[in-house]
């Protein structure tokens, strides 16, 4: 969209995606409350074109942030990435856990759609024990919070380890959907893994999807087609 170094004002970003009737915009990969008034005066302005607005972020936001974000921000997908501070202390620069738990439940009880994702690192954070804290803390705030545990691969500063075996993220989504929740994702896949929505009550097979793909959405107007039950998300564009 553009090169490095390139100025690229809120108007710019908006029109680049109603020419290209492109419905949301992601904020991400840089952590997106770092630039939040940038990404304000973006999505505001897109809010007046219908284009939605979603953050891909670490859950370390204050109070003051999420609650400046709520009128702007459709939805955030927030990481967990572990169960224990020790983890965070030594691997995230010394991000306290409590502070993510704690955006995860404001971010809800905001009206922002959330969604909550977890690296699974072998040795590292996949004990039955961890994932359990994840998956019940996320079901205490709500059974609708997607959890997406998807599969590490080594890179850049972490070579020592190998990759997640598939059968770890079928063992956390095990724990997940034990745990309460309703829609458990495993990711890094590619096709082998729990990428569908279905529903919760009957299992029809609401959304398909490959990968980063969607393939197919049954839902209509957040109900399930086939037994009626309400599917929370956001299913208008």
């Amino acid at each position: 969209m553009c090169d490095e170094g390139q100025d690229l004002q809120p108007k710019k970003i908006v029109e680049h995606c109603r020419k290209g009737n492109i419905p949301i915009i992601a904020y991400t990969y840089n952590e997106p409350t770092i630039f939040v008034e940038y990404a304000h005066d973006t999505a505001k302005l897109a809010q007046k074109h219908g284009i939605k607005n979603v953050f891909v972020s670490n859950g370390y936001e204050s109070k003051e942030c999420l609650e400046y974000m709520a009128d702007w921000c459709d939805a955030i997908n927030i990481d967990i990435k572990a169960f224990d501070q020790k983890f965070y202390t030594e691997r995230c620069g010394g991000i306290k856990l409590q502070g993510v738990l704690d955006s995860v439940k404001l971010a809800y009880d905001l009206g922002i759609w959330v969604e909550c994702t977890t690296l699974i690192i072998p040795d590292l954070n996949d004990s039955d024990k961890e994932l359990r804290g994840i998956a019940e803390f996320i079901e205490s705030v709500s059974p609708d919070i997607p959890w997406h545990v998807t599969a590490f691969h080594p890179d850049y500063k972490m070579m020592d380890r190998e990759r997640t075996p598939a059968k770890t993220l079928s063992r956390a989504w095990k724990i997940g959907r034990d745990a309460g929740l309703k829609y458990v994702y495993t990711g890094n896949l590619s096709g082998r893994g729990h990428d569908n929505t279905e529903c919760y009550n009957c299992g029809e097979l609401l959304v398909e999807r490959f990968g980063m793909e969607c393939l197919s959405c049954a839902v209509h107007e957040g109900f399930c087609p086939k037994c009626k039950k309400v599917i929370k998300g956001v299913w208008k564009m």
